[in-house]
């Protein structure tokens, strides 16, 4: 869009849809702002109309208009400067998702309020963060660190933090990596940012994604320079033969991958088709990259062994704290293939955690304390993730629930002619955060049929009930 029409008074009542819905104006206009943005109608830069003409322009009281701006310019999605009005801030475009809705599961940055229902994936049960055990973790590495490792951290990590990772990793995920392999990260997607931009330099121009998929990390490939390529998702994981196609016809020779349990669909990648995509990265020297989000928690059997075991020169391994424990912790880890850490070097791409934290990190890892958490985690969300089914069962009787005893997340199927997008905004006028499946597809094609991604991480257990009756209650108003 033109700068002269971005600005244009006269266009705000074409470029800003305030719907038809029972939400209060003021959420209704917020809303809008943020998805022109996010659907390209308003870049980023972009001055907003002065309230008094916008309130006349779209038929509204000033009041509400000026709410919603300083409610914007208070998460910093807005810039409010003296003399230059409200602008879009250079950035937002990268958050312009609704309040109901998550951004990165690999560690972006959080909606300004989450719904008080919250059934939106992609957060752990931030109630149960670990707090004591890495007090503890902190103040023990800060008595006992010697002075010399209290300088600036090495690009790579600090020693001790990759031996523990390795360590970890080959216990609980079954991968064959040394510390030299490790670099210690802020979290999955800085991984990805380091290793983007690595496989740009080395001449890659695209990137194989699953279709769906979470947005973050082909965002960062994307801002790397590397066009992501979808490929199709069915109850089999990734379709390795429509990869192999998109390759050929694309040159694409890196993948992205989520095996142990694909985001949103909640498939693990079939055995015979993680054999055919390890030999497809052979036969065309390619890399695969492999995402490892949430894979810990798997409910009715032991979790998969990670990938990176398969093939240690041909998969590189992404993980972090973010779901397991907490986002605000901003830490994480890539394993990579020798000849990845050898092009990536010693300059890892970006500055490293702080040593302190990657030392916590490797008390935590050593002394038990992540394994601890994540068995009293998985007990936790085996039985809220029983409550929800239970709950959409007696509210929501006949719709399909689909997606491994797995993660953090399911699958809801919706009836025939009822769309994923209004029911979406009808629950959030009851205060229940959900997303549409649609919000994570990569082509334009349109789903086979609606859905609706129902997360249970952060969801209060005495909340699971209501949050899944406020959602029917949506579902009836939208379908009449």
């Amino acid at each position: 869009m033109a700068s002269a029409q971005t600005n244009s008074i006269l266009a705000w009542d074409t470029v800003l849809d305030l719907g038809d819905d029972d939400a209060p104006l003021v959420a209704r206009l917020e809303r809008a702002v943020r998805d022109a943005v996010h659907a390209g109608r308003v870049p980023g830069g972009a001055a907003l109309p002065p309230s008094r003409a916008l309130a006349e322009t779209l038929g509204v009281s000033r009041w509400v208009v000026t709410e919603v701006y300083g409610q914007l310019v208070a998460e910093g999605f807005c810039e409010a400067r003296v003399g230059s009005g409200t602008r879009i801030a250079a950035g937002a475009a990268a958050h312009a998702t609704p309040k109901h809705a998550t951004t990165d599961p690999t560690g972006s940055a959080a909606p300004a309020r989450r719904a008080r229902l919250d059934l939106a994936p992609g957060v752990p049960d931030l109630r149960h963060v670990p707090r004591a055990a890495w007090l503890r973790a902190l103040r023990d590495t800060l008595a006992d660190t010697p002075d010399a490792d209290l300088g600036a951290p090495h690009p790579a990590g600090h020693p001790a933090a990759r031996a523990a990772v390795v360590e970890y990793l080959a216990r609980a995920r079954s991968t064959c990596a040394g510390p030299d392999d490790v670099l210690v990260t802020h979290g999955a997607t800085d991984g990805m940012t380091r290793l983007a931009r690595a496989l740009r330099s080395a001449g890659h121009h695209a990137v194989l994604v699953e279709d769906p998929s979470w947005g973050r990390l082909r965002d960062v490939a994307r801002d790397a320079g590397l066009v992501p390529v979808p490929v199709p998702v069915d109850g089999r994981g990734m379709d390795v033969d429509a990869l192999a196609a998109a390759a050929a016809r694309t040159g694409a020779r890196a993948a992205l991958v989520t095996p142990a349990h694909q985001f949103p669909t909640g498939v693990a990648l079939a055995p015979e088709r993680r054999d055919a995509l390890v030999s497809w990265a052979r036969a065309v020297d390619g890399l695969v990259v492999e995402d490892d989000y949430d894979a810990e928690f798997r409910y009715d059997r032991r979790p998969v062994a990670a990938l990176q075991g398969h093939d240690p020169g041909r998969v590189a391994l992404l993980g972090s704290l973010s779901k397991t424990v907490s986002p605000a912790f901003g830490l994480g880890w890539l394993v990579l293939p020798p000849r990845w850490r050898e092009r990536l070097g010693a300059d890892a791409g970006g500055p490293a955690p702080s040593t302190l934290d990657q030392l916590a990190l490797a008390r935590f890892l050593m002394d038990g304390g992540y394994e601890r958490h994540l068995r009293a985690a998985r007990g936790r969300f085996r039985g809220r993730r029983a409550a929800l089914l239970a709950a959409l069962d007696a509210a929501l009787p006949g719709l399909p629930v689909s997606g491994l005893a797995a993660g953090l997340h399911v699958l809801l199927g919706l009836p025939d002619g009822v769309p994923a997008a209004a029911v979406v905004r009808a629950a959030a006028t009851r205060d229940v955060g959900v997303v549409d499946l649609r919000r994570y597809r990569v082509s334009a094609a349109a789903p086979a049929s609606e859905a609706l991604v129902v997360g249970y991480g952060n969801l209060a257990d005495a909340r699971v009930e209501g949050a899944v009756a406020g959602l029917a209650a949506a579902l009836r108003a939208v379908s009449g």
